[in-house]
């Protein structure tokens, strides 16, 4: 059994530093990711004001319900579409100051809109600088009275989250009417997280798609919290392991438990569909090859940011994988859905797609090649479950990595061998 011990989740690192810096008192969060986009987030809220204190396995937060200490700031959110997304949203909420928001390249190119949208109808004064609904951007904080919205979040789920956090901060409270909504674990993970920092939040659900969201305006309590390791990350393992063709060969991911908060963990349902044997117990996840895995058609809408992993591992099913209703994917750091297609193409795999999915027929890859990235960490560690069968495969970025696990190369080659060469 190989036991893999997986960094924290980024999306809980990220909403814990939300909500420690929104909470009265000094919150610690325990066994935080520590990567670019998290370090990004921690700079973020020191640039802001917030005291912020990294040690090795906990993150000390003193909070400051009333906002962020600097009167004026400059914050510079890297790649992060939760920094980029979350901390405009919390300086908002203060009650004086203007902080002017950038961000890289590639986070700029992804939208904002319907969030900026929604600030804008609570009365902040924010200005993009550039192109609308998109960084750089400015805020001129004034504290925010709150009321009610009407939120479309079939693009991305962190719209919600983001003005979900923001409820407890405003003088009123917030009603959000969302019309529609992607990766729905996601804001499960916040509205938990929320409570844990005392936060009071009631949902009303309208048919399947409809839904309203009642946050009163509390504030947060500091708290001492635990990260659980990172679901989506540890997709990668999950899937080396299912892929191996000698039947019992597993892998087992502690802290990953029946009670874990993150919605990616239903990535191991998947890889039991198509055959793996998978154990969830209260300590631990283990998946499990039998030698063989089907091909299935599968709705990822709300485990999304597993669909490279899936991809990557699909041709080698014994039958067609269909993986459907992902088009917010072509949102993310690239657009995943041409990525993942354009690399199996040039590894010889049969692929089409369309608006929202794609379908990947069975076939061996064939190297060497190189896999274009597109600076998205997901398809580097994607496409390393991809090369544990394909001799000759390497990376065009292999570093973008250090978006979510710097370590990332050095771990999987570790529990799966020298999988690849990377430059």
């Amino acid at each position: 059994m190989t036991v893999i011990d997986i960094p924290g989740s980024k999306s809980v690192t990220a909403r814990a530093l939300f909500l420690a810096a929104a909470a009265d008192g000094t919150s610690t969060l325990l066994r935080p990711l520590v990567s670019d986009d998290t370090e990004g987030f921690a700079e973020g809220l020191k640039a802001l004001g917030y005291e912020v204190r990294q040690e090795a396995d906990a993150w000390h937060i003193q909070g400051r319900p009333q906002g962020p200490a600097a009167g004026e700031a400059d914050v510079y959110c890297r790649d992060g579409a939760t920094t980029a997304r979350f901390l405009p949203t919390l300086a908002a909420a203060g009650a004086h100051g203007t902080y002017r928001f950038d961000a890289s390249a590639q986070m700029r190119r992804r939208p904002l809109g319907p969030l900026t949208t929604a600030l804008r109808a609570l009365g902040v004064d924010l200005r993009h600088h550039e192109r609308e609904g998109h960084h750089p951007l400015t805020v001129h904080a004034a504290g925010i009275k709150g009321g009610a919205l009407t939120l479309d979040a079939g693009q991305s789920s962190q719209y919600l989250t983001a003005l979900l956090m923001l409820g407890p901060l405003t003088a009123e409270g917030l009603t959000i009417t969302v019309t529609d909504l992607v990766s729905e674990p996601y804001v499960e993970i916040t509205l938990a997280m929320m409570r844990a920092f005392g936060a009071d939040v009631t949902v009303a659900r309208d048919g399947q798609e409809g839904r309203t969201y009642t946050v009163a305006p509390t504030g947060y309590t500091a708290t001492t919290y635990a990260v659980e390791p990172d679901a989506s990350t540890s997709s990668y393992f999950f899937a080396a392991a299912a892929l191996d063709p000698t039947p019992g060969r597993e892998v087992t991911v502690p802290g990953l438990t029946t009670g874990a908060l993150q919605g990616d963990l239903g990535f191991v349902d998947v890889l039991r569909r198509m055959g793996a044997e998978v154990e969830t117990t209260d300590a631990a996840t283990t998946v499990r090859s039998t030698g063989r895995l089907r091909g299935l058609t599968v709705n990822m809408r709300d485990i999304s940011d597993t669909m490279p992993t899936l991809a990557a591992l699909a041709p080698f099913a014994e039958g067609p994988v269909r993986i459907e209703d992902v088009a917010n994917t072509r949102v993310k750091e690239c657009d995943r859905l041409d990525a993942c297609a354009e690399n199996l193409r040039r590894l010889g795999v049969t692929v089409a797609t369309g608006p929202d999915w794609i379908e990947i027929l069975p076939g061996t890859p064939t190297g060497p090649a190189e896999i274009a990235t597109h600076g998205d960490h997901r398809i580097v560690m994607s496409f390393a479950v991809t090369a544990l069968r394909t001799p000759g495969i390497t990376f065009d970025d292999p570093g973008c990595v250090r978006k979510t696990f710097p370590a990332f190369h050095q771990v999987f080659g570790a529990a799966f061998g020298a999988f690849t060469r990377t430059r």
